[in-house]
């Protein structure tokens, strides 16, 4: 899994090692040289698991799809952002957690509190 790019489609060979990587800054950090550039590309495809060649220099629009299972794997990057927030469950949908203060939490009635119905004993 990239750490870099958490939309990631496909894996790209590197020419230079014959390795996998998702995204050219995951070689950066694994490898001690530089990425080899070539035009000829291999991917292998995250949703169908096989793998097909592409060549760069003549890349249109037909080919941002993988040819075994038509997954588009050519998207804008969604990279990990710093956030701070509260870990757990969204309120909205379990609520349980939370504690309305509107209701005041009176003792729980039951059938033998002599002092609740005392008046209407005959």
């Amino acid at each position: 899994m990239c750490k870099h790019i958490l939309n990631a489609q496909v894996s790209i060979r590197s020419p230079c090692c014959k390795k996998w990587f998702d995204c050219p800054d995951c070689h950066a950090e694994q490898e001690t040289h530089p990425l080899l550039q070539k035009f000829e590309m291999i991917f292998a495809c995250k949703k169908c698991k096989k793998c097909f060649r592409k060549d760069a220099s003549e890349f249109e629009e037909a080919d941002e799809y993988c040819p075994h299972c038509d997954n588009h794997f050519v998207l804008d990057a969604i990279t990990p952002k710093a956030a701070l927030r509260v870990e757990g469950e969204d309120a909205r949908v379990d609520n349980r957690m939370l504690k309305d203060d509107r209701v005041k939490n009176d003792k729980p009635r039951t059938i033998f509190d002599p002092d609740l119905d005392a008046d209407k004993l005959g």
